[in-house]
């Protein structure tokens, strides 16, 4: 989770021209102040992290401070109050019509939750950006966390909100921190069917993951018919990366973001709010990752063939002392065979499919063999 891993994203962004762009704006964040942070988490809580942020020997394991997963450091505060802020302002933006698309790749802090930091977050962004966006008038949202990890925090700030559908596909709690995300989490009693949860089997691969995404996502978005869509884009789905166990190339979640792209214009007037998450393998997949997904929202996808550039290549090796990929492309085909193909039985994969399907589908009026 190290900061390296941005640094390296926006080198690589850089170097291959994605910020000078037509259409392109980098902008600056702000750190959110109290009041915005308040929107999300509570104010004890952010005292806390004020508080260890300033002095980490004051961290206070009952926030979830001063853990392993999130070890206080100076400067804690207005790091992840900054994240916020970025998410924040981009979803504002969105909001009024001056951006159609915003990425912001330092956020998706999906674990944090209104009293406690957990697994690596601190403050949750795509929670606060979304709740700023209903603030200024939009009216339905939709979340969608493919990160390896459940998007815990983020479905617990909106369990029980009509207005926000939250929907994770990831690695299944059995086997992957923190343990949550399944078929029969469905939200909250005034919004039952807000939450949406696909526990996939360690070791899924590409067709897997994908044929997962796409028989979920697309005919819940559909049906809920947001104002916004946001996606969180954590690519711990990797099979490089430590701490998760799918099997995700670089190539399968290029279309994944393509496939978010083209559902926002088809379901949500093409806005657009795109987020970081994890991916802990910083070299060969965070940054490639969410270059691509730079260049997605720019409306000019990269070939997957396109070569490194040698100059992100040699700072690689100065800093690294390794070599880092010579293409953006792991070299896999990323194809899957879509749901209406049919089911079997046999297939783990499916069977988690199905499960999700046959407990939130009715709920948003859809049929679960059928849709």
């Amino acid at each position: 989770m190290a900061p390296v891993r941005l640094d390296l994203t926006a080198r690589l962004c850089e170097q291959l021209g994605l910020f000078e762009r037509p259409g392109v704006r980098v902008v600056g964040a702000e750190p959110a102040d109290d009041e915005l942070l308040a929107t999300v988490h509570d104010r004890a809580y952010v005292e806390a992290v004020k508080a260890a942020s300033a002095d980490p020997r004051q961290a206070q394991a009952v926030f979830g401070l001063g853990t392993e997963d999130d070890p206080a450091f100076p400067g804690m505060h207005e790091a992840a109050a900054r994240i916020v802020g970025g998410s924040v302002d981009l979803g504002r933006a969105l909001v009024a019509g001056r951006a159609q698309h915003g990425v912001n790749f330092c956020g998706g802090m999906h674990h944090a939750k209104p009293g406690c930091a957990s697994g690596f977050c601190v403050y949750n962004d795509a929670a606060a950006a979304i709740v700023a966006m209903l603030r200024d008038g939009a009216e339905r949202i939709v979340y969608v966390d493919l990160d390896c990890h459940h998007g815990d925090g983020t479905e617990a700030v909106f369990w029980d909100d009509p207005r926000v559908l939250t929907v994770s596909v990831h690695e299944s709690g059995t086997t992957l921190f923190p343990g949550t995300g399944f078929a029969d989490e469905l939200g909250g009693p005034r919004a039952l069917g807000g939450a949406v949860n696909l526990a996939l089997p360690a070791r899924t691969g590409d067709a897997g993951w994908l044929r997962a995404v796409h028989a979920v996502v697309p005919q819940l978005v559909r049906s809920f018919a947001p104002d916004v869509l946001v996606t969180q884009h954590g690519c711990d789905t990797h099979a490089l990366d430590p701490l998760g166990h799918l099997q995700v190339s670089v190539d399968a979640q290029r279309v994944a973001a393509a496939s978010m792209h083209a559902l926002a214009h088809e379901a949500a007037a093409g806005r657009w709010l795109a987020l970081g998450g994890g991916g802990y393998e910083v070299v060969d997949v965070v940054p490639r990752t969410w270059a691509h997904l730079v260049a997605e929202a720019s409306q000019q996808p990269l070939d997957p063939s396109t070569p490194l550039p040698a100059a992100w290549r040699e700072h690689v090796r100065a800093t690294f002392g390794r070599d880092a990929p010579s293409a953006m492309t792991d070299g896999e085909p990323a194809t899957f065979a879509g749901w209406e193909s049919g089911y079997d039985p046999d297939d783990a994969v499916d069977r988690a499919i199905l499960a999700t399907r046959r407990a939130a589908f009715p709920l948003h009026g859809l049929d679960p063999d059928f849709d």
